[in-house]
């Protein structure tokens, strides 16, 4: 089964490399999401250990803040966050395969349910339990990944009616382009999908009580497709999904990644640094190394291309990105043994570094930069943006 759970020490976390989450930032960008789409509720995306910032301490988070619904990808991600306490409904939004739905039953997760097979097996699964299961169906309307199509979705609400034992609670679909400048496939998409609910209103019936479409970038750009409920990603991590996406919300980045000089020396002209010999000075420069490397989650692409900021000022990473360790030319400036060393977050004297930086070295989106932030990275949890006694977990 995929593990996030934290792993409790009795001691201090030694390691220098460690992410830090602002719970208080997290409050803010959840309300201020809210803000935006009132009425529709917001569901917190938790999916891939909540884009890195740990997911079960972001859902109690969640809890704690009242957030009518969860979103995860996978059973296992449902099956821990209901292990750990948290009681909050949780839409599992992937694809199901049928001997999992006991599971989904016996822990109380909402299913996604796309085909009338799957119709039929979450029927029989609940009738033998002698339960009632929540269903929400999923429509593709032109993401052509799972979903039953919109133009063949009637056929699946049709049989969905004959069910007797479970509830279809809502009725979903996804955006294939929503961070785009042209809106003009999403406005099809949300059409097709106002189509397929046509359904209920030409039978006289009450259509399902959640309606959600919404992704981080529509929920930014596209209001009419906010509907009942709108689910937030990457932006209620305090990150815009692209430039093109307008700045509708004000929302923070949550999450700071940062490790210290573990060793300093002077590297003379033409002697190469790190793997493959890559780079070299042709004068003498005070090199620094940081452990940090691509078994973290820092790609060994943005070798030669990242910056990290020391002592308020931005350095380049030189040579090539190891699996544990990277080194930071200073030229011939100041660091010592245990100076910070920012990777992703604040700083002082616009020396911040932020995510979409991370993603353009690495040649990615942000998406993949927070998600790949190794679980062997120490996450501490911080109720503001200064020390107050944070809790230090690995994720």
């Amino acid at each position: 089964m995929l593990n996030h759970s934290p792993i409790k020490h009795s001691a201090p976390i030694l390691r220098p490399t460690q992410v830090e989450v602002d719970l208080a930032r997290l409050t803010a960008n959840f309300r201020a999401i809210q803000a935006h789409v009132a009425p529709a509720a917001v569901m917190p995306i938790l999916k891939a250990n909540a884009y890195g910032h740990g997911l079960v301490e972001v859902a109690q988070h969640m809890q704690s803040l009242s957030a009518p619904y969860l979103g995860v990808a996978f059973l296992e991600e449902g099956i821990l966050l209901r292990e750990a306490g948290v009681t909050t409904p949780i839409l599992v939004l992937g694809g199901i395969i049928g001997n999992q739905i006991p599971l989904f039953l016996k822990y109380d997760l909402t299913l996604t349910a796309s085909s009338i097979e799957k119709l039929g097996q979450i029927e029989e699964a609940a009738r033998a339990m002698g339960v009632r299961a929540k269903v929400h169906l999923k429509i593709d309307t032109g993401m052509e990944r799972i979903g039953v199509h919109y133009y063949s979705a009637a056929g699946l609400l049709e049989a969905s009616l004959a069910c007797d034992h479970f509830e279809v609670e809502g009725i979903f679909s996804h955006f294939a382009n929503a961070d785009a400048a042209d809106l003009s496939y999403s406005q099809l998409q949300l059409g097709r999908l106002s189509a397929v609910l046509d359904f209920y209103e030409s039978r006289g019936l009450p259509r399902p009580p959640l309606r959600h479409m919404a992704n981080s970038a529509a929920i930014a750009g596209f209001p009419p497709s906010h509907l009942d409920m709108v689910r937030a990603g990457i932006l209620l991590y305090g990150v815009y999904p692209s430039a093109d996406v307008p700045r509708t919300v004000e929302v923070r980045p949550a999450l700071s990644w940062k490790s210290r000089v573990v060793y300093f020396k002077v590297v003379q002209p033409r002697h190469p640094v790190s793997y493959g010999s890559m780079w070299q000075s042709d004068h003498p420069v005070r090199v620094v190394t940081v452990p940090v490397g691509y078994g973290d989650g820092y790609f060994r692409a943005m070798s030669g291309r990242a910056e990290v900021s020391i002592r308020g000022k931005r350095y380049p990473v030189v040579g090539r990105v190891c699996m544990d360790q990277l080194m930071v030319n200073i030229e011939w400036e100041t660091a010592y043994n245990g100076d910070e060393v920012i990777l992703i977050g604040e700083a002082q004297n616009g020396a911040s570094i932020t995510v979409e930086e991370l993603a353009e070295w690495a040649g990615t989106i942000p998406w993949e930069i927070l998600t790949n932030v190794n679980t062997r990275v120490p996450r501490v949890y911080r109720t503001g943006t200064a020390p107050d006694n944070p809790q230090t977990t690995v994720d």
